[in-house]
């Protein structure tokens, strides 16, 4: 059976060509490039990135039905410790993929006896008894000792990586995932996540860093960063709440507006989302707050709230459907206020919440962090964010991006959100393009850089001996550098004379000249170098400032390399790469000798993070 050719033909028949076409295209090229050539006797890690809420199940399908193609007969798809979520996944294998025995967490009896005579997918949660149990299956089920097990680890950033790692231990989940994964013949380990920030933060010695990389584009139609985060301006779908004396009035009356309008063009629902806090307590309080904004609406239906409708109306722009009159709209509008159809849904622990319950109708949906990773809001038109901490992380606020997807209608989006936080998911939004360009480009080290204040992750899955954060806008230079020859670099710095006081030079020219220069262990040297090859793959062209000063009888070891002239030069360049070289005459330490000494300091207000691997 041609496994990935069945799997089209049936996205085909559903009329969906075009997903069809992206699905082949990344099957084949990760098939072609890294199944194809898999040894079955070693244990292999990859990532398949993708934007949040973009498409990554039916890539993953069209992957694991390739490996079946070429030889694979044991899969285990991984969800979240989420029960509603691992019944939605395994209920989308049984209706997507023909041709496989299709097993979930309790029919490890027909795991056993199907032999693998068909291929096996096993749909499982992150949970420590349902790992414990089939880690068990798989070690007792002799087939198992001489097949490969292909693993697809959905939303691996979550709960997989080993979140004990400077305790020097190894957390329970991340310890099960490693002997399924090492319990058979061989393996292949697939991360997939839409934010891979904590994955390319693992050492290569954890075992958990992808030894490839495969990021595939949205299809046509999709919202994501860019349409509501862009580099320049802000764009119509964002409202900044600063100045706002009525916030929730003010969304809820946009809410209506559009809901009526997407209503009366025959589609079923409109959503809402209200993220305030992680806290239950202010869950209530926001229902509280809309619950009384409603009323609000109710008591003034034929005059303040037809008034201030009236005035949204106006800049009401649907993009997918044409524009209803106003009085039709209004009137909707009254009915669902009316007749109370505007439902007010709270989902955090407290509350059992089925998807059910807001696939239709008008919604306002109020929660935490259950409103992040797996959670898909249909129609989502209308978001509400003012979710605030102390110490943000940039993949846990992006997983709250629910805004993204492909049935929104761009004309009628709306983000209701204060400025300081908008500008923090303009900063996410800026990096993962930086990410894409680097994994598009090849770059197998990729890098990540953020404004201060913002981390990229949980730092307890980093190791803190091995990643580093090198901050902008600090001078560093080496204590104890060396050249590879004085004359290389003597000859590549001929052009820029002492008498200019500085040069505005590509960054391939930064990188060139730091290429001849032999640092000591306290100049990340290697580090400095990717965080150039970041800045060329997102910007091919970027310039930086380069300084030349000669015959410097500068003493080793005393805290700064420049002179005071030079530092306040260097600082006049806040947002640029500054290269400063120095070349001392030796005679106040350096070995005794004549060298250039790079000063290299990068853009301001950012923090640089890399990971350093142990020398063999």
């Amino acid at each position: 059976m041609k496994y990935l050719e069945t799997y089209l033909n049936k996205i085909k028949a559903r009329g969906n060509v075009q997903l069809a076409e992206s699905i082949s295209r990344t099957a084949e090229d990760v098939g072609n490039a890294h199944i194809k050539n898999f040894s079955f006797v070693s244990h292999e890690i990859g990532l398949l990135f993708g934007n949040v809420q973009s498409g990554k199940t039916g890539q993953m399908f069209g992957i694991l039905c390739k490996a079946a193609d070429m030889g694979f007969s044991a899969f285990v798809l991984l969800t979240t410790d989420n029960v509603v979520l691992q019944e939605q996944t395994l209920e989308r294998v049984k209706s997507d993929l023909d041709g496989f025995c299709i097993c979930g967490e309790n029919d490890s009896g027909l795991f056993i006896e199907n032999c693998l005579k068909e291929p096996a997918i096993v749909v499982l949660k992150k949970n420590t008894r349902i790992l414990r149990l089939w880690a068990n299956v798989f070690s007792t089920t002799g087939f198992m000792k001489g097949n490969p097990l292909f693993i697809i680890d959905d939303e691996a950033d979550a709960a997989s990586l080993n979140t004990l790692v400077n305790k020097n231990r190894q957390s329970t989940i991340n310890k099960h995932l490693d002997t399924i994964k090492n319990g058979a013949a061989s393996s292949l380990y697939l991360q997939v996540t839409g934010t891979p920030q904590s994955i390319f933060l693992q050492t290569n010695a954890s075992g958990w860093y992808p030894l490839f990389t495969y990021y595939f584009k949205p299809g046509n139609g999709y919202l994501g960063g860019d349409f509501f985060f862009p580099k320049n301006g802000t764009p119509d779908c964002v409202t900044f709440i600063d100045g706002l004396k009525t916030p929730e009035r003010e969304i809820i009356l946009r809410h209506l507006l559009v809901s009526a309008q997407i209503m009366l063009s025959g589609e079923t629902v409109c959503n809402c989302l209200i993220h305030p806090s992680t806290r239950v307590a202010v869950h209530q309080s926001y229902a509280d707050k809309i619950a009384k904004e409603l009323n609000w609406c109710r008591d003034n239906l034929t005059g303040a709230f037809a008034d201030e409708l009236k005035k949204l109306y106006a800049v009401l722009n649907p993009t997918k459907s044409e524009k209803k009159p106003f009085s039709e709209i209004l009137v909707h509008a009254q009915n669902i206020v009316s007749s109370n159809e505007a439902k007010i849904i709270i989902m955090n622990g407290k509350h059992d919440i089925d998807s059910g319950e807001y696939d239709s109708g008008c919604n306002f949906i109020i929660g935490g962090n259950v409103l992040g990773r797996g959670v898909t809001f249909p129609r989502l038109q209308t978001i509400y964010y003012t979710r605030s901490s102390k110490k943000p992380q940039a993949d846990t606020m992006w997983q709250h991006s629910r805004m993204f997807g492909y049935d929104r209608d761009p004309g009628m989006m709306m983000i209701f959100i204060e400025e300081r936080l908008y500008k923090l998911f303009a900063d996410i939004n800026a990096t993962n393009n930086a990410i894409i360009a680097q994994v598009e480009q090849g770059i197998d080290d990729v890098k990540i850089y953020y404004s201060e204040g913002l981390n990229p992750t949980r730092k307890n899955v980093l190791d803190n001996d091995h990643v580093a954060a090198i901050s902008g806008g600090t001078n560093y230079y080496p204590f104890d550098p060396d050249n590879d020859t004085i004359d290389e670099i003597s000859e590549l710095l001929k052009p820029f004379t002492d008498g200019e006081p500085y040069y505005q030079v590509s960054l391939r020219v930064i990188k060139e000249i730091l290429n001849h220069i032999k640092a000591s262990p306290d100049f990340q040297l290697q580090s400095f170098q990717s965080i150039l090859d970041v800045m060329l793959a997102e910007k091919p062209g970027e310039q930086g400032i380069l300084i030349v000063r000669r015959n410097r009888d500068v003493a080793q070891g005393t805290g700064a390399l420049l002179s005071p002239n030079d530092w306040q030069l260097g600082d006049s360049f806040p947002r640029k790469v500054v290269l400063t070289m120095y070349q001392v005459t030796g005679r106040k330490g350096w070995g005794g000798k004549q060298l250039w000494v790079p000063n290299i300091k990068l853009p301001e207000g950012m923090m640089y993070y890399d990971v350093l691997e142990e020398e063999d």
